[in-house]
C-alpha cells in the first residue's frame, strides 16, 4: 500500500466518482481505477459498490477511509518537519477557528505571520468549538482557536487574550432603556441564539446558569448557525442576544443595535494542539504572533 493509492481512495470516496477524482488529481481515469482495484485485491476487501453508474463507499470503505486520513496526515507531518528544517521557507500549517474567532480575529495573527515568513502558506477551516475540537484530535489540523471550553483528555488547551461579550437588542427595545435585573426579567425575554457547541452560545448558558434557569424555560425564536445571523435577527427585532463586541462594534456605532447595560464576565480564546503531537517550529511561530 502507498501513500499515492490512499490519496486515490481518499479523493475517490470524496467524491464518490472517479472521473471527477482523476481530474482532481491530474490522473488518467484507468491509472485511477487501477489504484483502487490494486487496493480492493491486494486485501481482498470491497471499498466501493458500484450503483449504476454511480460509486458508494461500503461500509468496509467508510471505516478504511478514516484511517487512510489519518496515515496522510501523518505522512504530512512527516513534511512539515523537513519545512522546519528548511527554516520555514516552504511548507503548510493548517489552522481551525471557530467563527468569531476566525472572521474577526485569527485574520489579523495570519497577517502577522505571513509578514515574517512569506513563503510559507496558511491554511483556515471554520466550524463551531466542538467542531474544531474534533478536528484537532483527528488530525485534520495542527491548531484551533476557540472561544468556547473545551475537555478533551487528548487535547493540550492554552488560554489566549480573548474578547468582551455584550448583550444587545433591537433600539426600540425595551431593555435598551431599562436592563433586565432578576432572573424573572431574563426569562421573560425572548432570545435569539447560535447553534448548540458554539462559544457563544456557551456564554447564553452560563449567564442562565448564574440565575439559576433552565434553558427549557426560556423563549427562543431563533438558533442561526453564524454570528452574522443572529446580528441580523437582532437588529429586525428578532430578540435579545449575546455577541461579541468584535461582531456587533459596527452597529453599535451606528445605532443599529443597542448594547444593554448588564455585566458579562470577559471571554477567554483557547488555543488547542493534540497532546500526542510536538509542537512544530511553525506553530510555535505563530503561537508568537498569537500573543499580544
Amino acid at each position: 500500500m502507498t501513500l499515492e493509492q490512499l490519496r486515490i481512495f481518499i479523493a475517490v470516496a470524496e467524491r464518490q466518482h472517479v472521473t471527477q477524482a482523476a481530474a482532481a488529481l491530474n490522473l488518467t481515469q484507468s491509472a485511477t481505477s487501477a489504484a483502487i482495484s490494486a487496493l480492493e485485491q491486494r486485501h481482498a476487501v470491497r471499498l466501493f459498490d458500484r450503483v449504476g453508474r454511480r460509486i458508494v463507499l461500503t461500509d468496509a470503505g467508510r471505516q478504511f477511509l478514516d484511517e487512510a486520513r489519518a496515515v496522510l496526515g501523518r505522512a504530512e507531518q512527516a513534511e512539515r518537519l523537513l519545512a522546519d528544517l528548511a527554516q520555514l521557507r516552504r511548507g503548510t500549517l493548517r489552522l481551525g477557528a471557530s467563527q468569531t474567532v476566525a472572521n474577526y480575529w485569527l485574520p489579523g495573527v495570519m497577517q502577522r505571520f505571513h509578514n515574517e515568513y512569506p513563503d510559507f502558506s496558511l491554511s483556515l477551516t471554520t466550524g463551531n468549538t466542538q467542531d474544531i475540537a474534533s478536528m484537532v484530535q483527528g488530525a485534520t489540523i495542527d491548531l484551533g482557536f476557540v472561544e468556547g471550553v473545551v475537555e478533551a483528555p487528548t487535547l493540550s488547551v492554552t488560554k489566549l487574550t480573548g474578547d468582551e461579550m455584550a448583550l444587545v437588542v433591537a433600539p426600540d427595545h425595551p431593555w435598551a432603556s431599562t436592563p433586565p435585573l432578576t432572573a424573572a426579567q431574563l426569562q421573560e425575554g425572548t432570545w435569539v441564539l447560535r447553534e448548540p457547541g458554539s462559544g457563544t452560545r456557551a456564554v447564553w448558558e452560563d449567564l442562565l446558569k448564574r440565575n439559576g434557569l433552565d434553558k427549557a424555560s426560556m423563549r427562543v425564536a431563533f438558533e442561526l448557525p453564524s454570528n452574522e445571523a443572529v446580528r441580523s435577527a437582532v437588529k429586525a427585532g428578532g430578540g435579545a442576544a449575546i455577541l461579541s463586541t468584535l461582531v456587533i462594534q459596527p452597529l453599535l456605532e451606528n445605532g443599529r443595535i443597542a448594547r444593554v447595560d448588564i455585566d458579562l464576565p470577559q471571554r477567554n480564546f483557547f488555543v488547542l494542539h493534540h497532546k500526542e503531537r510536538q509542537i512544530s517550529l511553525a506553530e510555535a511561530r505563530f503561537l508568537d504572533c498569537a500573543q499580544p
